[in-house]
């Protein structure tokens, strides 16, 4: 956590927006609704499994901070990038198999891959017609962007499986548009009635912040048990990805454990000893402190971005997202 930020917990974060998120809520439920019976089972499984709304705190708070009153359409925009972010959810536990999220069973493990893949295009498709429906130029064509470069992340994602050969700017190129550009674009999408100088603020704000958030979502797989975090313990060494802290302990390792790294990435089924033998060989060698410390130099980058906007209650509450993102367990 960078040393001038104080922990704080994302309830505290989400206060000054705490209505406006039950009002997020609210707004999925609508744009979701669908009359046929097995879309409506699965957006009541999804909603029941919904994750702690920090995209759409990010916009609200965005808005907020850029100094206009907080709008219905701001409560929609929020929604969308909600919708959005869950959409991609459920694509990339299908692409991985996974069978948790946030330790509820995943749409594939519940219903099938098919369904699946069916219900990330409704969600996605939900999300563009309330976009469009709000006839507004900028959110449109922000998101247009952000999903495009979401996806070409997933594409990205598969390269990040099986080699070692994967490198650090491969996976700073990954993590831009798997998890940063939706974090860029919430801010983005947030600060579109602000100063013409806060815009990018907000916009490099969201980036650095999400490219932060991610590292340190990577980090936990090797720190955290599944009862914290609500996956298994080691699933990207299972699934065979490659990220940041074991990028970063490949050059320490001798001879013998990267041939055992070597052995997990050939292995459809890794045994869970094999996988906690490498997590224990990356942490003794240094690859999550090093992890560590990248992330948060990118959130005291992501600081100086908010220097230049007015002190407010919202203006804290984003610094306090900055220590959420580098300083959480799950």
């Amino acid at each position: 956590m960078p040393s001038e930020l104080a922990s704080v917990d994302l309830a505290t974060i989400q206060e000054p927006v705490r209505d406006e998120l039950d009002g997020v809520m609210d707004e999925l439920r609508r744009i979701i609704v669908a009359d046929f019976p097995l879309i409506t089972e699965v957006n009541e499984h999804l909603l029941h499994m919904k994750g702690k709304m920090f995209r759409p705190t990010l916009l609200l708070l965005s808005a907020q901070a850029s100094g206009g009153e907080l709008t219905p359409e701001d409560v929609t925009l929020a929604a969308v990038v909600e919708l959005i972010h869950l959409a991609t959810l459920v694509h990339d536990d299908s692409v991985d198999h996974s069978v948790l999220r946030r330790g509820q069973p995943t749409v594939n493990a519940m219903f099938s891959h098919q369904i699946a893949v069916i219900m990330g295009d409704y969600l996605y498709s939900r999300a563009m017609i309330e976009l469009v429906e709000i006839d507004d130029k900028v959110p449109l064509r922000v998101m247009s962007r952000v999903t495009n470069e979401m996806t070409v992340g997933e594409m990205r994602e598969l390269q990040a499986h099986d080699t070692l050969d994967y490198s650090e700017d491969d996976y700073d190129a990954l993590i831009q548009y798997k998890t940063a550009s939706l974090m860029s674009g919430a801010c983005e999408i947030g600060a579109r009635r602000a100063a013409r100088e806060i815009r990018p603020r907000l916009r490099r704000y969201g980036e650095l912040l999400g490219r932060a958030f991610q590292i340190t979502d990577d980090v936990l797989d090797y720190t955290e048990t599944e009862s914290v975090t609500g996956k298994p313990s080691g699933l990207d060494l299972r699934e065979h990805k490659i990220t940041l802290p074991l990028i970063a302990a490949r050059d320490h390792m001798s001879q013998s454990e990267r041939a055992r790294v070597e052995r997990l990435m050939s292995d459809p089924e890794p045994s869970d000893e094999l996988v906690a033998e490498i997590i224990a060989t990356v942490r003794r060698v240094g690859g999550v402190e090093v992890a560590r410390e990248k992330a948060q130099q990118l959130a005291l980058l992501a600081e100086r971005e908010l220097e230049s906007i007015p002190e407010s209650p919202a203006r804290e509450a984003l610094r306090g997202g900055l220590a959420h993102a580098v300083d959480r367990r799950s």
